[in-house]
């Protein structure tokens, strides 16, 4: 008994020091998968002595808000020509820590089984903000519904559309909605997590569906100022570990994809 107690004594005063010495970040999330990969990154984290809180926000506007202001530690669920854009816009000094996933947007219609049905003239409401909108029509002009001008880069507007032969009118409305849109155009492009809330398959409903490929594959953001810090690497580490990748791969079915 004399050996046993000190040596109870020592483990405990070891989970007693892990406890007090753990650092505590605040990650801002969107509802959903990037919210539902998170939590399965905390208990990774935690063994490595980092405490991870999650904050969820309905939109893709206060996330990099709250990040810059010191609010939060760190926010996922973004892409980094959605970032670019975003720093460009409002001087954010954020930036990019490490890959996450990707998401591949998704085109969907209550009133047609197919793209081509859409008649002439029909409305397709596509996201507001100019990342994720232009994302949608370079889709559109790569699967032939419309063309664009040259050189748009990965922000084209409907401005920048030179033939649209179907004479769709695309109307504009704010990520989170688009789901809501649905009853009240022919198509509405929606974003994953956003789809899945709604209770969409981003695999099988699309009647389009983008390659799960390219610029769009999204990101943990942190202060530039903290990007050297020991718990960013922690973190990434933790999100970019065989686990979370077969999370990822069984929760979702495809509808997220690994980027790392």
């Amino acid at each position: 008994m004399s050996f046993r107690l000190p040596l109870i004594l020592s483990a405990v005063l070891a989970v007693w020091s892990a406890v007090a010495s753990a650092e505590t970040i605040k990650i801002g999330v969107t509802p959903g998968p990037h919210a539902q990969i998170l939590e399965a990154v905390k208990p990774i984290a935690a063994k490595q002595g980092l405490d991870i809180q999650l904050l969820e926000f309905s939109d893709y506007v206060v996330p990099n808000a709250a990040l810059d202001a010191g609010e939060i530690q760190a926010n996922s669920f973004q892409n980094q020509p959605y970032l670019d854009n975003q720093k460009a816009d409002r001087g954010y000094k954020i930036e990019s820590v490490g890959l996450t996933v990707n998401f591949p947007i998704g085109v969907y219609s209550k009133k047609h089984k197919a793209f081509a049905d859409i008649p002439e003239g029909g409305k397709v409401s596509i996201p507001n903000d100019p990342t994720n909108g232009g994302r949608v029509l370079l889709l559109l002009r790569d699967k032939g519904v419309i063309k664009l001008k040259d050189g748009v880069g990965f922000k084209p507007t409907v401005l920048d559309i030179t033939e649209n032969p179907k004479k769709l009118k695309f109307i504009e409305v704010d990520a989170a909605q688009a789901p809501r849109a649905l009853d009240d155009v022919d198509a509405a492009a929606i974003n994953t997590n956003y789809a899945t809330q709604a209770g969409l398959d981003p695999v099988k409903d699309p009647i389009l569906r983008e390659d799960p490929k390219g610029p769009y594959v999204n990101l943990i953001a942190v202060r530039t100022v903290d990007k050297d810090k020991p718990w960013v690497k922690i973190l990434v580490d933790s999100y970019h570990t065989p686990e979370v990748k077969e999370f990822v791969l069984t929760k979702f079915k495809g509808a997220v994809l690994p980027s790392w």
